[in-house]
C-alpha cells in the first residue's frame, strides 16, 4: 500500500473518526464543532481529503474505516524506521532507549514481541539493559550491535 501522510489535524480527526465509526457525517460535524470549532464545511472538506487518501468511506452519510487505527499506525511506524534508521529496528530501538531506563515491564513486553515474532524461539536477556544478552541460536547479542553483529549508530 502507498505511503499515507497525515498533517496533525488529519490525524487527530481520522483518530475522532475510528474512535466513534460506524458515525454519521451529521455527528462528525458537531464532533468537530466542539473539539476543534470548525464549521460544517471544514469538516466535510477534511472528511474528504481522509476519504481521498483511502482512509475511510462516506457512503450516504455514514463513515468507516477502510484501514483500523492499529493497521494506520503501524504502516507509519514501519515507514519511519525505513526511512530513518534504513529498516534496522535494532537502530530504532538503540536510538530510542539511548536516554530512556526501560521498565521491567517494557522490557518482557518486547522480549514477548521478539519470541513470537521468532516464532517462539526466544533467546536469553535476562538482565538489566547493559547486562549481556544472547539470540536464540546463543549469538551474543551487545548494544550498538545488531542481530548480524553488525554494529549501528
Amino acid at each position: 500500500m502507498a505511503e499515507i501522510q497525515l498533517g496533525v489535524i488529519e490525524a487527530r480527526y481520522a483518530d475522532m473518526i475510528w474512535e466513534h465509526e460506524p458515525v454519521s457525517s451529521s455527528e462528525l460535524v458537531k464532533l468537530t464543532e466542539e473539539a476543534f470549532h470548525w464549521k460544517r464545511t471544514t469538516a466535510h472538506n477534511v472528511l474528504r481529503r481522509l476519504c481521498d487518501k483511502g482512509l475511510f468511506r462516506n457512503d450516504n452519510g455514514t463513515v468507516t474505516s477502510l484501514i483500523s487505527r492499529e493497521e494506520f499506525y503501524a504502516m507509519q511506524s514501519r515507514q519511519f524506521v525505513e526511512d530513518t534508521f534504513e529498516g534496522s529496528l535494532p537502530a530504532f530501538l538503540a536510538a530510542f532507549t539511548k536516554d530512556r531506563v526501560l521498565t521491567a515491564e517494557e522490557a518482557a513486553k518486547i522480549r514477548k514481541m521478539i519470541d513470537e515474532a521468532e516464532g517462539g524461539a526466544g533467546g536469553d536477556c535476562s538482565g538489566e539493559r547493559t547486562a549481556e544478552c544472547h539470540t536464540a541460536d546463543g549469538t551474543k547479542f551487545e548494544s550498538g550491535m545488531d542481530l548480524s553483529g553488525e554494529q549501528f549508530l
